[in-house]
C-alpha cells in the first residue's frame, strides 16, 4: 500500500551532483543494517540491528557472520588492537556496550542501566569512546580501559521534541578538530560541540537546520557525508553549511543509515553506505533489500589512517 506519510521539506538550497554509485552487496528484505567500521585490509564490519549480529564482508561482496551479541546492536567503531566496540541492548533490553575480539569473541564490558537507547559511538582517545543515547539526550563517556562510563553531556539540544517520537534525537556523532558533530535526526539538526585539550565538552550550537541526518563521516577538508535514512539519499554538507545531494533511492540507498570511509589504496576516497531498506518509512513499493553502496566522492576520509 502507498506511504500515506507527507514528509517535512528537507535541503533548503541544495544542489544535486549524484557520485558514481555501486552496489557491493545485498541482504534480504527486513534486515535493518544500522552502523558500518571499515579496517585497514578493506573488510566491512556492519552491525545487523534487529537480530544482534555483526556482519564481516570483503571488499568483494561475501558475506560472514562475525559475531553475535544476545540481543540487539546499534553503533560500532574500532578498538586500538583491531576490535571492535558495540552499542546496543542486552537480551533483557538493558543497555550495554560490548568489545568484540578479532576472532569475534564476544564480551560486555558495561551495563548501562541508566542509559535508554545507545547509538552511534566515536573514539576521542584511544581507549575513550562518546557514544548518543538517542532517547536520553546525551552523550556517554565510555572508558575501555577503566570499564567505566558517565555522562558526558547532556542538553535539550540532543533531546527528542516529543518523547512519544520513536525517532531518535541524538544519533551519530564524529569528531573533527577540535569540535563534535552531533546529528539530532527528531528535530533535523546538526550540532557541533566544543571540545577543550581535556576532551571536556563546551556548549552545543546549530550547525546546520531542516536536514535529515543519521550517520555520517568526514572527508580531511571538513566535509561531511551524511546518510538521510528516511529521505533515502547521501548529502554532503561543506564546512559553510551548504548542502549537495550526491546519491538517491534509484542508485541503491533505500533507508540509508551510516557511512563510512575505505581504508586502503583501492578505495580512500571512496564511501561505503549501509541501508535497511525502508523498513522504518517503506516507498511506495514496499521495503525492498538492504544494500551496501560504495560511491566515488574523490577525497580521502578524517582521520587518514
Amino acid at each position: 500500500m502507498e506511504n500515506s506519510i507527507v514528509l517535512p521539506p528537507i535541503y533548503v538550497n541544495t544542489s544535486i551532483e549524484l557520485a558514481p554509485a555501486k552496489v557491493i552487496t545485498s541482504f534480504e528484505v527486513n534486515t535493518f543494517l544500522e552502523n558500518l567500521a571499515i579496517a585497514s585490509d578493506g573488510k566491512i564490519f556492519v552491525t545487523n540491528h534487529e537480530v544482534g549480529k555483526i556482519i564481516r564482508i570483503t571488499p568483494n561482496g561475501n558475506q560472514q557472520i562475525h559475531a553475535t551479541v544476545e540481543g540487539k546492536v546499534s553503533g560500532l567503531a574500532f578498538t586500538s588492537n583491531g576490535g571492535l566496540v558495540v552499542t546496543g541492548w542486552n537480551a533483557n533490553s538493558i543497555p550495554v556496550v560490548s568489545l568484540i575480539s578479532l576472532d569475534g569473541t564476544v564480551e560486555t564490558l558495561l551495563t548501562l542501566p541508566d542509559a535508554i537507547f545507545l547509538n552511534g559511538i566515536t573514539p576521542i582517545s584511544k581507549t575513550q569512546y562518546l557514544t548518543a543515547d538517542s532517547y536520553r539526550g546525551a552523550i556517554w563517556l565510555i572508558d575501555l580501559a577503566q570499564h567505566r562510563s558517565s555522562i558526558w553531556l547532556e542538553h535539550s539540544l540532543l533531546a527528542r521534541s516529543n518523547s512519544e517520537n520513536v525517532t531518535p534525537a541524538a544519533n551519530g556523532l564524529k569528531r573533527f578538530g577540535n569540535s563534535l558533530y552531533v546529528s539530532n535526526t527528531e528535530k533535523m539538526l546538526l550540532l557541533r560541540i566544543p571540545i577543550d585539550v581535556t576532551n571536556e565538552p563546551g556548549e552545543p550550537e546549530i550547525f546546520v537546520e531542516q536536514t535529515n541526518i543519521d550517520d555520517f563521516a568526514f572527508d580531511l577538508k571538513g566535509n561531511l557525508y551524511g546518510a538521510t535514512h528516511i529521505y533515502n539519499s547521501v548529502v554532503k554538507i561543506s564546512p559553510d553549511g551548504s548542502t549537495t545531494i550526491i546519491a538517491q533511492a534509484e542508485q541503491g540507498l533505500i533507508g540509508t543509515t551510516a557511512v563510512a570511509f575505505g581504508r586502503t589504496e583501492d578505495d580512500y576516497t571512496a564511501i561505503y553506505v549501509v541501508t535497511n531498506g525502508g523498513m522504518f518509512l517503506p516507498p511506495p513499493t514496499g521495503v525492498v533489500n538492504a544494500n551496501i553502496v560504495r560511491l566515488e566522492v574523490g577525497k580521502p576520509g578524517y582521520p587518514l589512517y
